[in-house]
């Protein structure tokens, strides 16, 4: 199991099946509308329109099935309107990892020219320098970006919640959004930094930028959609917190020592880029882990010096350090679950998701 496929233990395999099923189909709804808009504004916005949607595609919904178990397991029984705030997030983490792409100067993902690349690609086929098209590329990304942010907040207000609810949720989105921005900021300002971040500020990064959109936010949505109690509220934001910090760890020992051909990510990548990660951070404090040192943020890295530097990791505990670490967060969460006001039905429908993050670490 590996981090990057959580969404599998979320509920039944039917009842995943099922809510992504209505995710997807209020996703399609909005862009079909989205497309129409566009055709009355031009043919290149029509495109636009046409690659957002398809950098939608091909995910799991993970996000949003962390809404829809939440509200499911809390007795929530409007499909239409969970499904609405489940899609709000998924064009909440479409937006981000647009302009992250666009931030990190990458026109790849999962194996195939991004957003960005697809734009930067067009334009250098129609002859543009490799500057403007690549500026071309950027350009287009931003402009995305910013459409299905707005999309997120849009979606909900146009879920059906009630007034109340809704100014709530939107409360929520809002603190995601902004908790995501400033863990963005703080990761730049460490890849620019020449000395390296402590493994308790990357932590406070990665929580900022990942775990409080991925999991604390909506997990939190899904409560109040619900109307549960605002004690139950609180615990699933503190689960989603310490769940979140724990996937992260493990998405970063992913990155490393994962398998290409499961996670569907290069294993040098992090690596070449000197991504600041627990694992690297806890390294750099270990003489062992000198010789290799130099090594990580190679842009050039070779898959020989890649194998050297992930030996170094093991031999100086940073490998070691970053999985109990991982326990540790998944642990934590385990702990909010057991808590007596935890219905029973929220704590087997999540339970199994601390048990996929422990099991990728055992």
């Amino acid at each position: 199991m590996e981090a990057r496929g959580l969404s599998d233990v979320v509920g039944s395999p039917a009842a995943a099946r099922e809510r992504q099923a209505d995710v997807d189909i209020v996703l399609a709804r909005w862009f079909d509308l989205a497309r129409r808009r566009a055709e009355l504004l031009g043919p290149e916005y029509v495109a636009l329109w046409d690659e957002l949607r398809a950098s939608t595609e091909g995910g799991k919904r993970f996000r949003p099935l962390m809404v829809l178990s939440a509200y499911a397991a809390l007795g929530g029984t409007d499909r239409d309107a969970a499904a609405s705030v489940g899609a709000a997030f998924e064009l909440l983490h479409t937006a981000l990892i647009v302009h992250d792409d666009v931030i990190d100067r990458d026109f790849i993902r999962r194996g195939g020219p991004n957003l960005a690349g697809a734009y930067r690609d067009r334009a250098l086929a129609a002859g543009a320098s490799e500057a403007d098209a690549e500026h071309r590329g950027i350009s287009a990304a931003v402009i995305a970006g910013d459409l299905a942010l707005t999309g997120a907040y849009r979606m909900i207000e146009r879920s059906g919640a009630a007034d109340h609810v809704r100014s709530r949720l939107l409360e929520v989105m809002d603190e995601a959004l902004f908790a995501s921005a400033a863990g963005e900021l703080i990761d730049v300002d460490f890849a620019a930094a020449v000395e390296m971040p402590r493994v308790d500020d990357i932590l406070s990064m990665e929580r900022l930028k990942t775990a409080v959109y991925s999991f604390e936010g909506p997990l939190q949505a899904g409560g109040i959609l619900a109307g549960a109690p605002e004690e139950t509220i609180t615990t699933l934001g503190d689960f989603g917190r310490e769940i979140g910090i724990a996937y992260q760890i493990v998405d970063d020992l992913l990155g490393v020592f994962g398998h290409e051909s499961e996670t569907g990510k290069t294993t040098v990548g992090d690596l070449r880029e000197g991504k600041r990660t627990v694992l690297v951070s806890y390294a750099t404090t270990s003489e062992v882990f000198d010789p290799v040192r130099h090594l990580v943020g190679k842009a050039d890295l070779s898959d020989a010096e890649a194998e050297l530097v992930r030996r170094a990791l093991v031999a100086c505990g940073a490998k070691g350090f970053a999985e109990g670490l991982a326990r540790y967060y998944a642990n934590r969460a385990l702990a909010r679950l057991v808590e007596p006001h935890v219905p029973a039905g929220l704590r087997t429908e999540l339970h199994p998701l601390a048990d996929a993050v422990l099991g990728r670490v055992r």
